[in-house]
């Protein structure tokens, strides 16, 4: 069979084959479910979680009384008034002006309600230096930071009069105001410069416009087909902004990251002398059929997200797995459409000193050539010194811990409201997040109520989980009553938690607990912690299993080996758990904390060890599938199974490198920001696959598949009746002239 005329099979070849052939509808078809996919989102908009459904336990209890009963908690507001120094104390004179001129200015401005002087609600502090003025801020609850400005420069003007006492305002709107200013435009300029850094960085990798501009336009209008389809897909299961983020986040990585596998290989194959059919048919055969078991094992990684039963995390793992879906078709049909439509203009704009790099692929295969070359002649060696390594790196991982960060360990110093809230939980330890007891009764003014609500409110002082005021707002319409409830511990939050478990456990059951039909659940920000953590350390173990047992059956099929099925997932954990070891060195010991801005976390932000093994399971199977592809394939040409690897590794070290600086490049943006949650995760991924690419793929894999020998392909006879999903790789389809190094020559294997 000529050139022309090898023949290909397998669900990528005859995408790409089709496309290869029917361009312009290949090309048609794609921008035209774009634009669908977008006008339907536009049309059906957003969807987004509700309260009510971010948690299950007590705290989803509470949301959902107070979503039936029609209330709109309003955006709480709180002014500290406390003395610099000296003997001022709250029953001066002075103090009380102050206090006067608080209440004063800010029921001035209209914007707010129910504002209560501390002489009215005893919210003085027991040293008698410190005192709240609290109010509502009008309107709702989710828009007040919008609204909260006058407040604010009146509670200024009311400072300015009074410099013998620091006069602050802190709360929900205040909260939301800070960080909209200081925080949304660092959000919207990471998000923006994700797309230019691949472009640069693929710039680079291809030296041309047009090639490096493919990838990167797949990738982002993949991403707006997603968020399109996000706001269909809303209707039936909430999405949030978290979600889009991390969805941009993916889809840029792995889009960019597909088109680069397969562009590359096309080009690879055209420059060993093949005519652009031929090139196409092989590109798609191999790298299509890489990106399709690599889409796939990386939707299953995604899936496991739907398991932990929290409405944030389903919002995450459904958008990542559709920008995955959609980037992974697009990579197989779309693209070998615009390389056969492109043709030789792909090369079109190269940079004149990126010229040289036309041939040979990558300037990194000399480099891996020489570590291969001293991993294969001693790869017992490499494997006991790269897993020993990346053992000691996850050392520090056994006793991570795990919580909410609060508000000082989220932001440091770094803004005036952080140190406002300090001050205001050192001086009423629990004010600034009380605990919230929602009560509904049959009749809330029932004298059995009504005394056992104050009973709760006597006892949760008695007990020690309080020291007060606990305050009781009722509505009288709903039936419904709240109790805010000071929680000893402050931002501590062990000892918070200690006081929330004897509100529940004890004052509770002992008080509320003992009228019949009154429900009592308690939320707030503690609770809403401590309800996630327990939450989320159930579905651990669901989702890892989930995770762990679909990708092992999908390399089992894929790859036909048991053996690398194995290996697959013991190295994917190593590279989780390196992962893990470096994010609680860096932001729990604070081992080199200052470089990247971490000092003083001392935690690791709940949700993200989970996140983190479900997202980098997903993405270290890109490189794996492709790696280990690429070695069966040489394999299947009749080399040993050393040669193999020595060929699968050096000839995909160029794309395998870029494709990760470009992920590594596009995590470390989030690695910039200043919340402490964002820059774990970006530190996190970003260590992660930079291990992954270099360590994982580059010493470990080798040196275990060398120590292996023919064992890598391993298959008992009992599982030889399992479907058979490697047939897109034939020795006809794949035979290729020997690959060559970076000055042109044959590669000696």
């Amino acid at each position: 069979m000529g050139n022309g005329e090898a023949r290909v099979r397998g669900l990528a070849a005859r995408a790409g084959g089709w496309s290869a052939r029917h361009r312009w509808a290949a090309v048609g078809i794609w921008v035209l479910f774009v634009v669908l996919a977008v006008g339907l989102g536009s049309a059906a908009g957003r969807v987004d979680v509700k309260d009510s459904d971010q948690l299950k336990g007590e705290t989803h209890t509470a949301a959902k009384i107070i979503e039936d009963a029609g209330i709109d908690e309003p955006a709480s507001e709180t002014v500290l008034i406390q003395a610099r120094g000296g003997d001022l104390k709250a029953t001066d004179a002075a103090f009380r002006d102050a206090v006067d001129a608080v209440v004063r200015a800010v029921e001035g401005t209209g914007r707010v309600t129910d504002v209560t002087s501390p002489y009215d609600t005893e919210t003085i502090s027991k040293d008698g230096r410190s005192a709240l003025v609290q109010f509502d801020m009008r309107g709702e609850s989710d828009t007040a930071g919008e609204r909260v400005e006058p407040v604010l420069k009146a509670v200024e003007g009311v400072q300015r009069e009074h410099g013998a006492l620091r006069i602050e305002e802190i709360g929900g709107a205040t909260m939301m105001k800070t960080f909209s200013d200081a925080f949304g435009d660092d959000f919207k300029k990471a998000e923006y410069s994700a797309a230019p850094v691949a472009f640069g960085i693929l710039l680079i990798a291809f030296g041309a416009l047009v090639a490096a501009l493919l990838p990167v336009v797949l990738a982002l209008t993949a991403i707006m087909a997603t968020m399109g389809l996000m706001g269909v897909v809303s209707h039936v299961m909430p999405m949030s902004d978290t979600a889009n983020s991390v969805m941009l986040l993916v889809g840029m990585a792995v889009g960019v990251d597909y088109c680069l596998f397969y562009l590359r290989r096309e080009r690879e194959e055209r420059e060993a002398g093949r005519d652009a059919r031929t090139a196409l048919r092989i590109a798609a055969a191999t790298s299509g059929r890489a990106i399709v078991v690599s889409g796939v094992t990386v939707c299953v990684a995604m899936a496991g997200m739907l398991f932990t039963g929290l409405a944030e995390f389903e919002a995450m793992g459904l958008a990542s797995l559709m920008v995955v879906a959609v980037a992974m078709v697009g990579s197989v049909t779309v693209l070998p459409a615009l390389l056969s439509l492109l043709g030789e203009r792909v090369e079109k704009g190269r940079i004149p000193f990126l010229r040289r790099r036309k041939r040979g692929g990558s300037r990194d295969s000399r480099f891996w050539t020489a570590v291969l070359r001293r991993v294969l002649a001693r790869p017992a060696i490499s494997a006991v010194v790269a897993a020993g390594a990346l053992l000691a790196v996850a050392a520090p991982a056994l006793g991570m811990k795990t919580q909410q960060l609060t508000l000082d360990q989220e932001f440091g110093d770094s803004l005036p409201i952080v140190q406002t809230y300090n001050r205001l939980n050192e001086a009423f330890p629990g004010g600034s997040e009380p605990a919230e007891v929602v009560v509904r009764a049959d009749d809330i003014n029932a004298p059995e109520v009504r005394s056992a609500l104050a009973d709760f409110r006597e006892r949760a002082v008695s007990s020690g989980a309080s020291r007060g005021p606990v305050e009781i707002k009722l509505h009288d319409a709903q039936d419904v009553a709240f109790v805010y409830v000071p929680l000893v511990g402050g931002s501590d939050q062990d000892r918070a938690g200690a006081s929330l478990d004897m509100l529940r456990d004890e004052v509770r059951p002992a008080t509320l607990g003992k009228v019949d039909g009154v429900e009592a659940p308690i939320t707030g920000q503690v609770a809403g912690s401590k309800d996630f953590n327990d939450q989320l350390a159930g579905a651990v173990v669901p989702v890892f299993a989930f995770v762990v047992v679909f990708a092992f059956a999908l390399m089992l099929l894929s790859f036909r080996s048991l053996t690398i099925a194995v290996t697959s997932i013991v190295l994917n954990l190593l590279s989780v758990g390196a992962a893990y070891g470096i994010l609680v060195a860096v932001f729990q010991h604070g081992w080199g904390a200052s470089l990247v801005g971490a000092e003083g976390v001392g935690a690791i932000i709940t949700w993200l060890p989970l996140f983190l093994f479900v997202i980098l399971f997903g993405l270290s199977m890109d490189y794996h599938v492709f790696v280990v592809s690429r070695i069966r394939e040489a394999r299947l040409r009749g080399l040993a199974t050393t040669d193999a690897i020595r060929h699968g590794v050096v000839t995909t070290a160029g794309v395998v490198t870029s494709a990760a600086v470009i992920m590594v490049a596009v995590f470390a943006i989030f690695g910039t920001l200043s919340m402490q949650s964002m820059k774990q995760m970006g530190v996190g991924l970003a260590a992660a696959v930079l291990i992954d690419a270099t360590i994982i793929r580059g010493v470990l894999l080798p040196a275990v598949m060398a120590l292996l020998g023919e064992r890598n392909w391993y298959l008992p006879k009992w599982l030889h009746r399992l479907p058979d999903l490697t047939h897109d790789e034939t020795p006809r389809a794949v035979a290729a002239p020997a690959a060559r190094d970076d000055e042109g020559q044959p590669l000696k294997v």
